[in-house]
């Protein structure tokens, strides 16, 4: 395992000003409490987009399809060691990740459970062939941009809330992201 529901995360206001900590289950009860998170999105060279389809033992969205990682920081962890390593820790990977935006949102899973997040949005490109973390990841596979396009409109309900909002934002906002190359601009 890489994360633990009593491990402490970092509650912050609408602005990202840490307000406290609280255990990961705790924050994520009921409505959830607003906490700090980070998504990543690492195409490869070909400019496709490495999907993870989330474990089954996950207490929200167990089995539905995801961005490539994503997570929280830990207490006392600036936010570019956290999404540096969580990549390495489910996948196994490391590449450069370029922050693209901040968003915060709330979304409900069941009468006991949400997430309700400030998420710090970051995307990368590598080939390096990732390393599944068995108790984080069910299957993972790489999606053009268009064939996901199709997918989420076809069957919105396959894929995490969270990732549908940053898919959207950066489909409309970052183009540059969908271009095959091997880098990508700051």
């Amino acid at each position: 395992m890489v994360s633990f529901h009593d491990e402490p995360l970092v509650l912050v206001d609408e602005h990202d000003r840490e307000m406290g900590f609280l255990d990961k289950t705790s924050a994520h009860l009921g409505q959830g409490i607003l906490h700090r998170a980070f998504s990543l999105f690492v195409f490869n060279s070909a400019g496709e987009l490495l999907l993870q389809q989330r474990a089954q033992g996950k207490r929200l969205w167990p089995g539905y399809w995801s961005n490539t990682c994503c997570s929280h920081p830990r207490r006392g962890e600036s936010m570019e060691k956290a999404v540096h390593r969580r990549l390495r820790e489910e996948l196994g990977q490391a590449c450069e990740l370029h922050f693209q935006f901040k968003f915060q949102y709330q979304a409900q899973f069941d009468d006991e459970g949400a997430e309700h997040e400030l998420c710090w949005v970051y995307a990368g490109r590598c080939d390096e062939a990732p390393v599944v973390n068995v108790n984080e990841i069910a299957a993972l596979r790489y999606v053009s941009p268009d064939a996901l396009d199709e997918e989420i409109a076809t069957h919105p309900e396959h894929f995490t809330p969270w990732f549908k909002i940053e898919w959207g934002r950066l489909r409309a906002e970052h183009a540059y992201l969908f271009q095959s190359h091997a880098s990508l601009p700051s």
